[in-house]
């Protein structure tokens, strides 16, 4: 793809989330159902701090453009590795996660992971754009880009620590307000709760190699490959 093509559908992207980022940021106090939007706000959820995310990186997605654009070659290296670990790390694992997770237990029984009073809040395109299309966009990402991935080392303890960060904020909410961010977990025992965190972390973990394989399918080249 063109840097000028591609510079333009990261900033179109950016524009995207930072609108979607936006739209669940503002919607109305007063329509927020009180059993939702206690402690923490919507800075608990993972599909929240997950746009938060690719805004980010497709941020640093689009400066690392302009910056080939204008031929500011060695800035331009700099941010394209922060953009490179940003997406291989976080971005596409996380993404594929929020997606994959959201929808297998909203059709197991929607009232664990997003009760029916949010019908009424949060509108269907805005429900679609947090857990749908956050996962096309990360597939685009990989056809459109090659990105360099770290070594497997470095990467899976990069995201394994953002991992326990999550785990320790969603723990951090319980002991404050006796409330699971997600009906879910109050389904299980304290030993339960630990497994299910520990094979979350394994499915995430199986997406960042699946992110790893595609990344070196499509491109090919070796210096792309594990």
């Amino acid at each position: 793809m063109e840097i000028s093509t591609l510079a333009m559908y990261h900033c179109l992207a950016f524009v995207w989330y930072f609108f979607v980022t936006y739209s669940i940021m503002h919607l109305r106090t007063e329509e927020r159902p009180s059993e939702v939007f206690l402690y923490g706000g919507q800075w608990k959820y993972l599909t929240v701090l997950n746009l938060v995310l690719q805004a980010a990186f497709y941020g640093v997605s689009f400066l690392a453009d302009v910056l080939r654009l204008i031929k500011k070659l060695r800035c331009a290296k700099c941010v394209i590795s922060s953009r490179d670990l940003l997406f291989s790390v976080l971005a596409f694992p996380v993404s594929t996660f929020v997606a994959i997770s959201f929808w297998t237990l909203y059709t197991y029984n929607r009232e664990l992971v997003y009760p029916k009073s949010l019908d009424g809040v949060i509108p269907l395109w805005l429900n679609h754009a947090m857990h749908t299309v956050v996962l096309p966009f990360a597939v685009l990402e990989i056809l459109a880009t090659p990105h360099h991935y770290p070594a497997k080392k470095k990467g899976l303890i990069l995201l394994g620590f953002v991992t326990f960060l999550y785990i320790s904020w969603v723990l951090w909410i319980y002991s404050v307000t006796g409330e699971w961010v997600y009906p879910l977990f109050a389904l299980f025992s304290p030993a339960g709760l630990a497994a299910f965190f520990a094979g979350s972390l394994a499915v995430i973990v199986s997406f960042y190699n699946f992110g790893e394989f595609l990344n070196c399918m499509i491109w090919g080249q070796s210096k792309f490959c594990f």
